[in-house]
């Protein structure tokens, strides 16, 4: 494959510590490591809500990626860009779709409803459609229009460790990590910790700021129910920061509303935590009933008793993480990814 190319557009710092940059960066690791010649792409942070100006300058740069080889559009921007224009495109279309932007929590639903309408035109588009999750399929498939036999599904590979062991920490860490966005429902988690205040936790919420009222909110929420004391919103941190974090802790919660595949639910289990999470999306074909409790979404006294019962029952605890570290020593790897991706897309 020597000599084969690709060009991957992204929006905004593809070095950001979310799971589909992380994703977009790890997919071109592994392409180039099977030696296709993938270049990134970078387009205007703005996306999915571009000024005329950025979106002119994503056009302008998409113009000129190579003509006679795959173009793959994150959908960050794929599903927001001009609908007329991207038939002025000499490259062929891909499309990496990490979730339907219109099914982001928070939109009013006229938004909803112009996103939706924009991406199902534009990924008419895309010869290809790549996605992470069987679940992101079928929504494409069903609520989209996209054909079947365009989708391909390359599950993110598995997490890996870095070198130590756990040392989960007194009183027990409650580890939640996810930008603080609506979608992510940090706000159900707090409302859900302030009804377990009779046991023994503190909470770490990790994840950047990417609507500043958004934390804000958060923040004033946790102060009115006297929870400061108890739980922290640490912000985005790096990657050595982080896996410091998941070693101290005792369970993973994350209250989301939605996930087109959730691969920080793959990187809890990997280090052995037993999950709290809800159904929203792709959450539920990610952690099997084996490994976490998962409740219905906005169920936040649902999430109140799920954290009781894995804080205070030792043995269902420790049977949930052996379990999680279980399966995800069984999943595939980012080669596995990098594959699936170099054929669906003939490399």
């Amino acid at each position: 494959m020597t000599g084969t190319r690709l060009t991957l557009a992204v929006p905004g710092d593809l070095a950001s510590r979310t799971g589909g940059y992380i994703y977009d960066a790890r997919l071109l690791e592994e392409l180039r490591a099977k030696g296709i010649d993938a270049r990134h792409l970078a387009l205007p942070a703005s996306f999915p809500r571009p000024s005329k100006a950025d979106m002119d300058s994503a056009f302008d740069a998409l113009c000129r990626a190579a003509p006679d080889a795959p173009l793959l559009i994150d959908g960050l921007a794929f599903g927001a860009l001009d609908t007329a224009r991207l038939a002025t495109i000499p490259a062929p279309l891909a499309a990496l779709i990490h979730h339907p932007l219109a099914l982001e929590a928070g939109l009013t639903p006229e938004d909803a409803e112009a996103f939706a309408r924009r991406e199902a035109a534009n990924l008419a588009h895309a010869r290809i459609v790549i996605v992470p999750s069987p679940h992101t399929a079928s929504v494409l498939a069903r609520d989209f229009g996209v054909a079947p036999s365009r989708i391909t599904v390359a599950r993110p590979g598995r997490a890996e460790l870095s070198g130590g062991s756990a040392a989960p920490t007194s009183p027990p860490l409650i580890l939640s990590v996810g930008m603080l966005a609506p979608r992510k429902g940090h706000d159900v988690l707090i409302r859900a910790l302030d009804q377990v205040t009779d046991i023994a936790w503190r909470a770490e919420i990790v994840g950047p700021a990417r609507n500043p009222s958004t934390a804000a909110a958060l923040q004033a929420d946790i102060a009115a129910r006297g929870l400061s004391d108890r739980v922290t919103l640490l912000g985005e941190v790096s990657a050595a920061v982080l896996e410091q974090r998941y070693r101290a802790a005792t369970v993973f919660a994350l209250a989301t509303r939605y996930e087109g595949h959730g691969m920080v639910f793959d990187e809890a289990m990997a280090h052995g935590l037993p999950v709290v999470a809800t159904r929203g999306g792709a959450v539920v074909e990610t952690v099997p009933a084996c490994a976490g409790l998962l409740v219905d979404v906005d169920d936040a006294t649902g999430f109140a008793e799920a954290l009781r019962t894995v804080l205070s029952d030792p043995a269902r605890r420790q049977t949930l993480a052996r379990a999680a570290r279980a399966h995800t020593e069984a999943l595939p790897r980012w080669t596995d990814t990098a594959a699936r991706v170099a054929a669906a897309l003939a490399l």
